[in-house]
């Protein structure tokens, strides 16, 4: 039987053998040649550049929020607002406790751009050290919704049985609570000025959304072969939760507790207005707005500015939500 042809060809050097039947059998080149072969591809630049690696869902959906403006827009809002929120003192350097009755109901005037409120506090500078209050609000309940949300929702969807069963059954109990009675219900008995109270019971309420789309991400991601192939390799559980599945399940949590932000910042302005959420001396977009309703006629200024601010903030939070819900969701490429 004639020995086989080995190729003389430079690419092939290495890359075929011969076997002892007489056939050819390809043994794989090594990744970094591949790498190398493929960089003058369609998706991979002359050299063996940037652009010849391959993209992962995080680098993608950065590259596509970068070039969304509705991210550019809401993000520089966003900036501007935490800005404000750590040092208001960079465009109010007023006191928001300091008050003139004489003032009172005033307009606008030199110095004081959104004039005065009932009690002759300067409404701009209340503004201004309000942002602080939601955003601290907003994000420390976002926070706090998406760790318990996800550790529940993910260890029940990945480990199943009694405890995915009490857990469904706990977040449809969970679920029947209307948030605004709740929060008239069990913060009216608490005393407390500072904003603790008010992130606790939207961290009670809230959480089980999150635990919802944690649990059926983490059920989706699990029967992919990859998790397959480390359970059968030995991996323990552990490892497959951070290594493997985690990762690919937490996208859609990031997206929901992105909008949610905005949602709870307007709740804690809801339950503010209502009278049961923050009280005062602290400053709050919610206790502005129900200081200056009863006077909406006379000085419809009182109500305009804080009620504007808390407006485009949401606004800011939601669009912001939207841009990485597209940015991370494959079916919408």
């Amino acid at each position: 039987m004639p020995e086989p042809q080995r190729s003389s060809h430079p690419d092939d050097h290495g890359a075929i053998a011969a076997t002892g039947a007489g056939a050819a059998m390809d043994l794989a080149t090594s990744e970094g040649g591949t790498l190398e072969r493929g960089a003058g591809g369609p998706d991979g630049g002359p050299g063996g550049g940037p652009e010849s690696r391959p993209r992962s869902l995080w680098s993608d959906a950065w590259r596509d929020l970068r070039r969304s403006p509705v991210f550019l827009v809401s993000g520089l809002i966003i900036l501007f607002l935490v800005i404000i929120s750590i040092w208001p003192s960079l465009i109010a350097s007023g006191n928001p406790l300091s008050c003139d009755l004489a003032r009172a109901q005033e307009g606008s005037r030199p110095g004081h751009p959104f004039g005065f409120d009932g009690q002759g506090c300067d409404v701009y500078t209340r503004t201004v050290h309000g942002a602080r209050t939601s955003v601290v609000v907003g994000v420390l309940a976002s926070l706090g919704v998406a760790v318990a949300g996800s550790v529940l929702g993910g260890l029940a969807g990945f480990f199943g049985g009694p405890w995915d069963a009490v857990l469904s059954r706990l977040t449809d109990i969970f679920f029947g609570i209307p948030v605004v009675l709740g929060g008239l219900v069990l913060l009216s008995v608490v005393t407390s000025a500072t904003v603790w109270p008010v992130i606790g019971f939207m961290v009670l309420l809230g959480w089980p959304q999150i635990s919802r789309i944690a649990r059926g991400s983490v059920i989706t991601v699990k029967q992919n072969d990859f998790v397959q192939a480390a359970r059968a390799l030995g991996a323990s559980n552990t490892r497959m939760l951070l290594r493997h599945v985690l990762p690919n399940a937490i996208a859609p949590v990031i997206v929901v507790a992105t909008i949610a932000l905005g949602t709870f910042i307007a709740l804690e302005a809801t339950l503010s207005y209502l009278g049961v959420g923050l009280k005062p001396p602290t400053v709050s977009w919610g206790i502005d707005i129900s200081d200056a309703s009863p006077y909406i006629r006379n000085a419809p200024h009182m109500l305009l500015w804080p009620a504007g601010a808390l407006a485009v903030t949401v606004l800011a939070f939601i669009m912001l939500g939207d841009a990485v819900r597209d940015a991370l969701d494959p079916k919408l490429r």
